[in-house]
């Protein structure tokens, strides 16, 4: 039997219990893929990371697992794991840059400090690829529970990528976006219309919108295992760069945006986006926050 550790963060917060939970594994050891599927199964987090020796150009080799699924990046995982190598020392102290080698590829953090201490880390994503329009606004609505008037006026529902494909749903209201109840069948048959895949779905408003948040968010994705997850990284990219792409933001905006998420379910995630370029020229993709140790432990391997 192999003991395998890890440390349990929660991301996109300086609050312990607040934020989205991730497992990292600094040392898996030659696990196989059915293994780690099987953990991050167990450990029931939005995902679980499992850190391996560079193969390419990176500093360290990373794999990402959702209970259902494994993803070729991910946003909460890569900033949480940046913060738990900084922990283990993996990653030095004062060191200004360090390289992931993720499915997607190379992806570089960014890392400010407070002294001896990680305090923030910025992730830079590929650059965004706008996709299918859901154009069925009625069928959209009844299969996310709602009225078809909860609905953003006069923005789409699109499928954006950043590495992940999203369906983006700007909705009227954060009301509307805590009303939300999505019937999966319904939703898939939305996304086959549409000539997609089922896609995890990413809900926002920009209502009220403010220096502490510009947007208010929750995302669901059952096809991953997640009902619903507290924070999300690799959404919130596509989301920085929808909200410029249709001029909800200026470019001015776009390099400071926040998005709220979690709020209705107990664990408020704040997810830092920065967006450069024009609207129909993005140049650059980044999302950072903080992240916090609240735990560890092992797992039993037979």
């Amino acid at each position: 039997m192999r003991s395998i550790r890890y440390l349990h963060l929660d991301v996109f917060t300086s609050t312990p219990f607040e934020g989205n939970q991730l497992a990292v594994f600094p040392e898996p050891g030659d696990l196989s893929t059915r293994e780690m599927q099987s953990i991050a199964r167990e450990m029931n987090f939005s995902e679980t990371t499992f850190i391996y020796p560079a193969e390419q150009d990176g500093d360290v080799r990373m794999r990402i697992f959702t209970p259902g699924d494994e993803l070729p990046i991910a946003g909460h995982p890569t900033i949480g794991s940046t913060f738990a190598l900084a922990l283990e020392g993996t990653i030095t102290k004062g060191r200004g840059d360090f390289v992931f080698e993720l499915g997607v590829g190379p992806t570089p953090v960014s890392l400010e400090w407070d002294g001896d201490a990680l305090s923030f880390a910025w992730m830079t994503m590929p650059l965004p690829t706008f996709g299918a329009l859901l154009d069925d606004r009625p069928a959209l609505a009844r299969a996310m529970g709602i009225q078809a008037g909860q609905l953003a006026d006069g923005l789409p529902a699109q499928l954006v990528s950043c590495g992940v494909p999203y369906v983006l749903v700007p909705m009227a209201s954060r009301a509307a976006v805590d009303a939300v109840s999505i019937e999966r069948q319904a939703f898939a048959r939305c996304c086959r219309d549409a000539g997609i895949d089922e896609t995890p779905v990413f809900f926002f408003t920009t209502e009220g919108g403010s220096s502490v948040a510009t947007a208010y968010s929750r995302m669901i994705a059952p096809a991953f295992g997640i009902a619903e997850d507290p924070a999300t990284g690799s959404a919130s990219g596509p989301l920085g760069c929808y909200l410029l792409h249709h001029a909800l933001v200026t470019r001015e905006q776009a390099r400071e945006m926040v998005s709220l998420q979690g709020a209705a379910m107990g664990r408020p995630s704040r997810i830092h986006i920065s967006i450069d370029g024009e609207p129909d020229h993005i140049t650059r993709v980044r999302v950072g926050g903080q992240s916090v140790l609240v735990g560890g432990g092992h797992i039993h391997v037979t």
